[in-house]
C-alpha cells in the first residue's frame, strides 16, 4: 500500500514555520533538532527543513510504503531514478527519487 502522508517544505527557520502553524491552526509541532520540525493536525503531515544541505529546492511529497526496497524496485523498473540513497531518521527510513517528468519525491517506511 502506498499513500501520500507528508509534504516537506524548505524553510529559512523550521522553528518559526512550526510555531506559525501551531499558533494559527492549533496543530502539534515537534522539533527534531534545530533544523527540522514536523507539524501534525491537518490530515497530511507537514515537514519544515531549514538545513540548506538537506532541504529540497521545492516542496517534497513524501509517500509512505510498507516495503522500501519493493518501492525502489518498482520506481526504477518504471524509469524513475533514485536521487538520494536510503537513509535512516527517527522512526523510519527513506530515499528520494525523480520520476520521468522531472519531479522529485520521496518514499519512506516506518521502522520500529
Amino acid at each position: 500500500m502506498y499513500a501520500v502522508d507528508m509534504v516537506e517544505f524548505p524553510s529559512s527557520s523550521a522553528e518559526r514555520s512550526g510555531a506559525f502553524f501551531a499558533r494559527v491552526f492549533g496543530w502539534r509541532s515537534t522539533a527534531y533538532g534545530p533544523d527540522y520540525v514536523d507539524v501534525q493536525g491537518g490530515g497530511v503531515a507537514l515537514g519544515f527543513q531549514s538545513d540548506k544541505q538537506e532541504q529540497a529546492s521545492a516542496p517534497l511529497v513524501v509517500i509512505r510504503a510498507a516495503d522500501l526496497e519493493q518501492a525502489r524496485a518498482a520506481i526504477e523498473a518504471a524509469g524513475g531514478e533514485v536521487t538520494v540513497e536510503p537513509f535512516d531518521f527517527p522512526g523510519g527510513r527513506r530515499f528520494h527519487f525523480r520520476e520521468p517528468g522531472g519531479s522529485e519525491l520521496a518514499v519512506w517506511c516506518p521502522v520500529e
